[in-house]
């Protein structure tokens, strides 16, 4: 059987081609999440209010905690202080900014902290099964039966104020919210065929659910985990309004709303600024969580 040039060709055409290298999992979320706008926004204006806060010491701002009665309450705009200033005459441009490390170390430590211990229990929950499972989850169940809100008040209550308790407080609230997550998303991978070659080769649990496991489920609970912070954005700044988290003077903007509260008929846009700070965190950290699902999901 002869071969003509015209079969020839194509194979020499293919052989000479380059193969394309296949964009890995990761790198195609990378891709999707850039191409979101509105999760780059988010990611704008989260990156300019962290930098702020960290670089505060110097950006030559004025003195958050000197304050003077004769300008108090200055509005907008007033000569030698763009935000105004507060009840006690203090600058409010260098306390919204200098608050912004309280106030972002309140509302994402917990959630680092919870997304580490409830990871840990819902894998071991998920995998093991049987007693321990119920063991896990049961307990959880009682914490997660209360309200979010009433809880992180009734245990900062009982540990007192401070930042410290503020923290804990937060962090056992949000462990059985992401450990829920975590067993759910465990349970469905653990009887997938790698898990089944890996028991298999004889691999031990524990390296099972570190090498094997932990890859697959950790998607899913960060991207819970993320939305959680504009949660405890607001429940850190909650605690500090009641005066269970950061104590005066410190600039904190759960502070600042209830210390401005009394001054909200007399200037009401200075007094509305903390609580502008706080919904612009939670709704950038809220959006960014919704453009993490939709880049994950490479079905759509």
């Amino acid at each position: 059987m002869s071969i003509t040039p015209a079969q020839i060709l194509p194979d020499a055409a293919l052989q000479a081609a380059p193969t394309a290298k296949a964009r890995g999992y990761w790198a195609t979320v990378g891709r999707r999440i850039v191409r979101d706008k509105i999760s780059m926004v988010c990611v704008a204006i989260l990156l300019a209010i962290v930098l702020s806060a960290l670089l505060a010491p110097w950006l030559h701002l004025a003195d958050p905690y000197q304050g003077s009665m004769i300008r108090r309450l200055r509005h907008i705009g007033t000569p030698g202080y763009l935000l105004g200033t507060d009840e006690l005459g203090r600058d409010m441009l260098a306390r919204l900014i200098y608050g912004g490390r309280l106030s972002l170390l309140i509302g994402i430590s917990p959630v680092i902290l919870a997304f580490c211990i409830g990871t840990m229990l819902g894998l071991v929950a998920g995998y093991v099964g049987g007693w321990v499972n119920t063991a896990i989850m049961r307990t959880i169940d009682v914490f997660y039966a209360f309200p979010s809100v009433l809880l992180a008040i009734a245990i900062s209550g009982a540990l007192g104020a401070g930042i410290t308790n503020s923290i804990v407080s937060l962090t056992i609230v949000f462990v059985p919210q992401i450990a829920r997550v975590a067993e759910s998303v465990t349970t469905g991978v653990r009887n997938r065929d790698f898990v089944e070659a890996a028991r298999a080769s004889g691999a031990s649990p524990s390296t099972i659910m570190r090498v094997h496991m932990l890859g697959n489920v950790l998607g899913p609970i960060f991207v819970y985990a993320t939305g959680l912070i504009s949660v405890s954005m607001i429940l850190a700044a909650g605690l500090s309004f009641l005066g269970l988290g950061t104590k005066p003077p410190e600039p904190e903007w759960g502070l600042m709303l209830n210390t401005l509260r009394t001054a909200i008929y007399v200037n009401p846009w200075v007094a509305a600024l903390p609580g502008v700070m706080i919904f612009a965190v939670s709704i950038c950290f809220n959006l960014l969580s919704d453009g993490l699902r939709s880049a994950m999901d490479i079905r759509s």
